[in-house]
């Protein structure tokens, strides 16, 4: 089944070998791996006696949050404008 406009990347997160398939970049692709990739040895360093399923669950749940955070800070800076715009 061919995938049409679609990049694969070949890339390495926490020691496992992924193919990545998308339409963004390469580039892009592997700057997402490698981002995700420092989150869990970061994780796993700090808790070495956790296995991979639970650091790869702690760094989605701390990207998540890092998520949230960015997304109320936009909603509070375009708020911001709105009212400055708004005088």
């Amino acid at each position: 089944m061919a995938q049409e406009g679609k990049n694969r990347v070949n890339v390495k997160i926490y020691h496992e070998e992924y193919t990545m398939c998308s339409q963004a970049s390469p580039e892009y692709m592997k700057r997402i791996a490698q981002y995700v990739d420092e989150k869990m040895r970061e994780l796993g360093e700090k808790n070495a006696r956790l296995g991979k399923s639970k650091i790869a669950v702690l760094a989605a749940v701390n990207l998540a949050d890092e998520l949230f955070r960015l997304r109320r800070e936009m909603r509070e800076l375009e708020a911001r404008l709105n009212r400055k715009n708004a005088k």
